[in-house]
């Protein structure tokens, strides 16, 4: 671990294995509630010490673009990293997982330096006349718990607002994917943040990852994971009434248009499903389909999906990985057998890839399921796999109501060569994020979050640093004598004298 500017050890550890190889790929420290207290009282030294928090925006602006060029020079090294723990295909690592961090962390490098820490707000001189304005202050100590799918760029989506506001903030990487985020904090230690700002722990979720959602020193936690870990996360912030921002689960929604060009449809939705394995809450994991053209859009699916090239992650070739684990292969397996007891056709895949380099690894072929329908289980549930359920529709109307017919409103998509019809379909959809004829487009000036059981605020964007501040009024009362005050509202008789 990394914590107030030190390496920490354990007494016991994690073993990471290779999901491609199951071969083991190194030891981690197994970091317990103690590690998460000794931690965040760092934090809190650090945070009241003002090393950070009454930095210059400027100063921190300027350290934090160091850390992004080291994470762009670091690139490859990085990757390796995360390869190594999630599975992640080369050209998926180097063009997503870790492509994205050096550009997402300067962002918020910039953000450091122009987002308005202090603005005067224009008032009318009633009932005096004042001068008014608006404080941003950092909410002080910090929590992120982040998850195994990608943990340098969503632990960049929560570090980076977090620096940048002033904020010290204690880092729980998954156990299964440690590494990158280690190699970030010895990075921004590096560059010149001062020590206990920015520690990294390991642990178990339910014990070191709940110490800090409950930690009474903690104000605020950000959390991406399944919803239901989230509602836990909720349930113990509120003990100190916490600021919580949390990004969760997500079955997105993928409208097909009758006008659509198939050409660019087909290879659109399949990347939306199929991107490193399924296993990312913003997948497009139902596509509705017109009855007019299911058989063929069905058939055109199966054919390309065909070429998906499934094998070693390390290979500049594969287009597919393994899955990140053992247990999260037989959970996607589960869910596959659990839709075909429900009626579902398995039109493509539903197994693991035949052949002697799959005797090894958690591998899983690209699956496409026809017949289903909103109701069922396949339809309902995060399967976080490489899994498509394509369902039909008759009308425009039933399609919206299908797609918005979810627990989950983080992601849903149109896919048509009319413009103006799929804005006004995409208008309906209730969904964080809407894209129209493509998928995973995130900009880190653009805000990313979920309606309904899919989280609670908005991670990027202008607005991400509000997240991880508090807004302070400081009124000025201009008035100049006291018989021009209203102090008369409680005080009739005049002062003597």
């Amino acid at each position: 671990m990394f914590i107030d500017g030190e390496h920490v050890d354990a007494d016991e550890h994690y073993e990471i294995i290779s999901p491609s190889t199951e071969e083991l790929v190194c030891t981690a420290a197994k970091g317990t509630v103690e590690h998460a207290d000794r931690a965040v009282e760092a934090a809190r030294r650090a945070f009241e010490s003002g090393s950070w928090s009454r930095q210059a925006p400027e100063e921190r602006s300027r350290i934090m673009r160091l850390i992004a060029d080291r994470l762009g020079d670091e690139a490859d090294e990085l990757g390796e990293l995360e390869i190594s723990a999630n599975g992640a295909t080369i050209r998926q690592a180097m063009g997503f997982l870790v492509g994205l961090a050096a550009p997402h962390f300067l962002y918020f490098a910039e953000q450091a330096a122009t987002y308005p820490f202090e603005s005067h707000v224009p008032t009318a001189p009633y009932p005096t006349v004042s001068s008014n304005r608006i404080r941003r202050d950092p909410v002080g100590v910090c929590a992120a718990i982040v998850p195994w799918n990608f943990p340098l760029l969503l632990g960049i989506w929560k570090i980076g607002p977090a620096l940048a506001a002033g904020n010290s903030i204690v880092v729980k990487v998954d156990e299964k994917t440690p590494r990158s985020l280690l190699r970030l904090a010895e990075i921004a230690h590096e560059c010149g943040v001062p020590k206990g700002v920015f520690s990294v722990v390991t642990g178990d979720g339910v014990e070191v990852g709940a110490r800090l959602a409950s930690h009474p020193d903690v104000d605020k936690v950000a959390f991406t994971g399944s919803t239901a870990v989230g509602r836990e996360i909720m349930r113990l912030a509120s003990g100190t009434v916490k600021k919580v921002s949390l990004e969760l689960g997500g079955k997105g929604a993928a409208v097909l248009l009758d006008d659509a060009d198939l050409d660019v449809a087909i290879d659109g939705i399949l990347f939306g499903c199929m991107l490193f394995s399924g296993q990312i809450c913003e997948s497009g994991t139902r596509l509705l389909v017109p009855d007019a053209i299911h058989d063929e859009v069905v058939r055109r699916l199966v054919e390309r999906a065909k070429t998906i090239k499934v094998g070693d992650p390390m290979d500049f070739e594969t287009d597919l990985g393994p899955v990140v684990s053992k247990r999260q292969q037989e959970r996607v397996l589960g869910f596959i057998e659990g839709a075909k007891r429900d009626g579902v056709t398995v039109a493509l895949g539903g197994g693991v890839p035949e052949g002697p380099e799959f005797e090894k690894g958690f591998f899983i072929e690209p699956t496409i399921l026809t017949n289903v329908t909103n109701d069922l289980e396949i339809a309902c549930e995060e399967t976080f796999g490489p899994v498509l359920c394509v369902l039909r529709y008759s009308s425009v109307d039933e399609a919206v109501q299908i797609a918005n017919q979810s627990q989950y409103g983080l992601t849903a998509g149109v896919w048509s060569t009319d413009y103006e019809r799929a804005i006004e379909v995409a208008d309906r959809l209730r969904a964080g994020t809407i894209w129209i004829n493509t998928w995973h487009a995130i900009d880190p000036a653009l805000p990313f979050g979920g309606y309904r059981q899919s989280g609670v605020g908005r991670e990027l964007g202008p607005g991400a640093l509000d997240e991880y501040t508090e807004a302070k009024h400081v009124h000025v009362d201009l008035t100049t004598t006291l018989d021009r005050h209203i102090f008369d509202a409680v005080l009739s008789t005049p002062p003597e004298g």
